[in-house]
């Protein structure tokens, strides 16, 4: 895939592909158009019991786009529950171009002033593309994961793409839908001028917590 730069990037997003790896040490990137295509429905989004009082209680000091880099290249090393990853040098210098052009963003959880865990993904109108997360502390993605959402339905997006479903995601309401169904949904939601940048209070998040479903 040589000459991949940013703009293509985003042109393959507002068509359904979107670039993976075999492995982090494998310069080859491949356009990825699964059949079945993972979603995270917005407005039927689930949080375990105990994972609604971590995000209420601020236990992690959640910021957005202060250490979007160490994010990436986090997500990039093998971690608990995974030995290889899909992220090389090739996507993390490309996720960093679209972070410094707004089109890319990190939600990070720190502790003790160390970034512990996080995730990054693209905005596109109304689409999120989530991308990839990580943890190092309990729950910590997963705290990330529930920000993310809270801002996104605050920010007036409408489609949150989680590109696969894992036993991880489907904890929270994750649906797979054929390819078709998916590209009208993305369709609808590129004309929807929607924003990341948007402060979400403590009010604020407890009110979308109380609005989602519970789960043991």
């Amino acid at each position: 895939m040589a000459g991949l730069n940013p703009e293509i990037l985003l042109r393959a997003y507002a068509v359904g592909l979107f670039p993976m790896a075999e492995r982090h040490d494998d310069p080859t990137l491949y356009w990825i158009d699964p059949e079945k295509r993972g979603i995270l429905p917005m407005d039927h989004f689930h949080v375990p019991r105990r994972l609604r009082r971590r995000a209420r209680n601020n236990f992690y000091e959640v910021r957005c786009d202060t250490a979007f880099a160490g994010v990436v290249r986090r997500c990039a090393e093998p971690g608990e529950g995974r030995g290889e990853t899909w992220i090389n040098d090739e996507i993390v210098r490309l996720y960093i171009d679209l972070h410094e052009m707004g089109r890319a963003h990190s939600v990070e959880c720190w502790r003790d002033g160390r970034l512990v865990g996080g995730l990054y993904g693209v905005a596109l109108g109304g689409a999120f593309f989530g991308e990839s997360m990580f943890s190092r502390e309990r729950d910590a993605s997963k705290v990330a994961l529930v920000h993310l959402v809270a801002r996104l339905r605050k920010g007036g997006f409408t489609l949150l793409d989680t590109q696969f479903v894992t036993r991880h995601l489907s904890q929270f309401g994750a649906v797979e839908i054929h390819r078709g169904g998916y590209r009208h949904l993305l369709s609808k939601a590129l004309d929807v001028n929607a924003t990341f940048y948007c402060e979400l209070s403590d009010e604020e998040l407890a009110a979308f917590l109380q609005s989602t479903s519970v789960t043991s």
